[in-house]
């Protein structure tokens, strides 16, 4: 993407494929520091900058880690050759004059509705965001079939991000270990995966989303056992 590169930006070969991927529907499976959150800012920005009336919503389990991905949209825009003209640059939001805005909101189901006609919604984190929180701003992007992106590390086989990527229909999957990071060596994974419980390395760094700790049965077999061939012996209680 030509737009990155202005931006004097060394992407991975990863980076590069997603931002030349027009999608609707994009979850990224990354290891930590994959560079998941500079894609995201280059969006953006990008939308900002080039989409006028455009709306972007990043959201996050908490308001600071919202605050620090709309930071690096921030800092982005300031290494532009020629910094777009705003009408309004605070801390947690800003609109570009003739073209969009970006905002950071909080992880609180409670306080971003009223909010629509998003055009791209962010949800970082997302496998640590409460699903009523998802559920919650999904429709901000229904009058405008705007982009949904859900970024995480894994956290387990549960919830709407593990949903997404393991049954989702017409999503763009984007799977980045650590080992497709360039900027993460060998010896530093070997030091992790020394230093920590093998599933909190296969989760961090390989992408694997493990069992609970306190789970009694693995997930496939809880899945295998259900079955709609058998009779409820309560039916009033099934319907």
């Amino acid at each position: 993407m030509a737009f990155a590169h202005s931006l004097g930006l060394e992407l991975d070969p990863w980076q590069e494929a997603v931002l030349k991927v027009e999608s609707k529907r994009d979850v990224f499976n990354c290891s930590r520091q994959a560079g998941k959150s500079t894609t995201a800012a280059v969006l953006a920005l990008h939308e900002a900058v080039y989409r006028p009336g455009s709306v972007t919503v990043l959201i996050s389990p908490s308001q600071r880690q919202s605050s620090e991905l709309f930071r690096k949209v921030i800092d982005l825009r300031q290494v532009m050759t020629h910094p777009p003209d705003l009408v309004e640059d605070n801390r947690l939001s800003m609109t570009v004059r003739g073209g969009g805005r970006v905002m950071s909101l909080p992880g609180s189901e409670a306080t971003v509705r009223g909010i629509s006609a998003v055009t791209l919604l962010v949800e970082d984190e997302a496998s640590r965001v409460e699903d009523e929180l998802h559920y919650s701003i999904k429709p901000m992007l229904a009058t405008t079939n705007g982009r949904l992106l859900l970024m995480s590390t894994p956290f387990g086989k549960r919830g709407h991000f593990w949903d997404v990527w393991d049954q989702g229909e017409g999503w763009n999957r984007v799977k980045v270990t650590a080992a497709d990071v360039p900027r993460i060596s060998r010896e530093f994974l070997e030091e992790e995966r020394r230093s920590m419980p093998a599933w909190w390395f296969e989760q961090e760094y390989l992408c694997e989303f493990k069992e609970d700790t306190d789970s009694v049965f693995r997930y496939e077999d809880v899945a295998g056992a259900i079955s709609e061939d058998v009779t409820p012996l309560f039916p009033e209680a099934a319907a």
